[in-house]
């Protein structure tokens, strides 16, 4: 029986993916195989030696200690893409919102509280209306920063909506370049970009070398009156510089979906709760892909959308046993492992290693179930962080 303890509210839908013949799921789980969560923090608490696996129904991971995580062999999973559909419609509504003066106009209608007879708001508002003019999308440049799940939807909305689309992603992944419109004008350098777009939408993840990515710097070569448009992260994007780039009448606009208290009462600035991914819908794929993903290592060892170990999946060969191991990427291991395996007399039918910067994975199927010396000597064995039969 596998035990995955949830934190946060999990959706029913990735739930339900777990059997429940074979699965025990709850928030009390003690000695759990693994957890689920959303938002929270794991920094701090208390690392159960049976944990095996975390997921996080969500892009993000900063919630979650990988390195530290991935030093116990302990494998650290995300959903990109599954909420890219919801974070793409927000952000063209953050673009309607900042081309049309809809927030502006919309508070200017609640604020007609002193009108009390209809036929005075009709030409309260027509004189007014003028005042809310705003611009249309249409024909207007997107330069998108990170090309990958979501920023390749939003490319493929805004040139639907007849906007010229520029991209910059200096890691710009071989999948990710297959789901990219060949009519995105790909850029050099962010620079170039800011230089040329009416609308910036940011979609790169927040690591130390994207931290105030949008600086002083950066906002002094955007293109005057430009939108800059942050459904990614707080951290890339220098609070202090868009503020003073609003001031010198550079920056055009700033939309964000992470207010900050230096940020709010700005009349180019429209802040929005952290909602970008807060739909039903995606809540639901977020928690599937978690499950299954889940799943997929539990009971086969399988590695897929991993933040810390590398990608890799194997065919179970049938009749045999499955022995996974995690170890540092230095040389040797696996020749030492197979060393062992062979003095034993188990033969290897299959296997599959792969390494990810400091640290690799093993997936070798072997004839016969290992006896608990074999995996002892295995688990022995100079670098190897964990190993499981399965």
């Amino acid at each position: 029986m596998y035990k995955v303890r949830t934190y946060n509210q999990i959706a029913v839908a990735g739930l339900d993916r777990f059997p429940r013949q074979s699965y025990e799921v709850g928030s009390d789980i003690a000695h759990p195989d693994a957890f689920l969560l959303r938002s929270q923090k794991l920094q701090g608490i208390e690392v159960p030696a049976s944990l095996l696996a975390v997921a996080r129904a969500g892009a993000g991971v900063n919630n979650v200690p990988v390195a530290e995580y991935g030093r116990q062999g302990i494998v650290v999973f995300n959903t990109p893409g599954a909420n890219a559909n919801a974070v793409k419609e927000l952000v063209m509504a953050g673009m309607l919102l900042s081309a049309r003066g809809i927030v502006a106009s919309m508070n200017f209608v609640q604020s007609l509280t002193d009108l009390k007879d209809p036929a005075e708001m009709s030409p309260r508002v027509e004189k007014e209306k003028s005042r809310f003019a705003g611009n249309e999308i249409r024909g207007k440049t997107l330069g998108i920063v990170g090309l990958g799940a979501i920023g390749s939807m939003v490319a493929e909305m805004a040139l639907a909506m007849g906007m010229k689309v520029v991209g910059f992603d200096p890691v710009l992944s071989i999948d990710a370049a297959w789901r990219l419109s060949n009519e995105v004008s790909r850029m050099e350098n962010l620079q170039a970009l800011l230089a040329r777009s009416d609308y910036v939408s940011l979609h790169v993840p927040s690591i130390e070398a994207t931290r105030h990515m949008i600086n002083a710097d950066a906002l002094a070569v955007i293109k005057p009156g430009a939108v800059l448009l942050n459904f990614a992260r707080d951290a890339i994007v220098d609070a202090a510089a868009v503020l003073d780039s609003l001031a010198a009448g550079r920056l055009g606009k700033y939309v964000c979906d992470f207010p900050e208290p230096s940020l709010l009462g700005h009349e180019k600035i429209i802040a929005m709760p952290h909602i970008g991914a807060s739909t039903e819908e995606s809540e639901e794929n977020c928690a599937v892909m978690a499950a299954d993903q889940l799943i997929g290592y539990l009971e086969n060892g399988n590695i897929v959308n991993s933040v810390n170990f590398p990608t890799l999946a194997m065919e179970r060969s049938p009749g045999t046993s499955r022995i996974t191991f995690a170890n540092d990427n230095v040389s040797g291991v696996l020749g030492h492992v197979l060393s062992v395996l062979a003095d034993n007399k188990v033969n290897v039918v299959d296997m599959m290693n792969k390494s990810r910067a400091e640290l690799a994975f093993n997936i070798v199927d072997v004839d016969k179930l290992p006896c608990a010396e074999v995996i002892d000597a295995i688990r022995a064995v100079e670098h190897v962080i964990r190993v499981r039969v399965i």
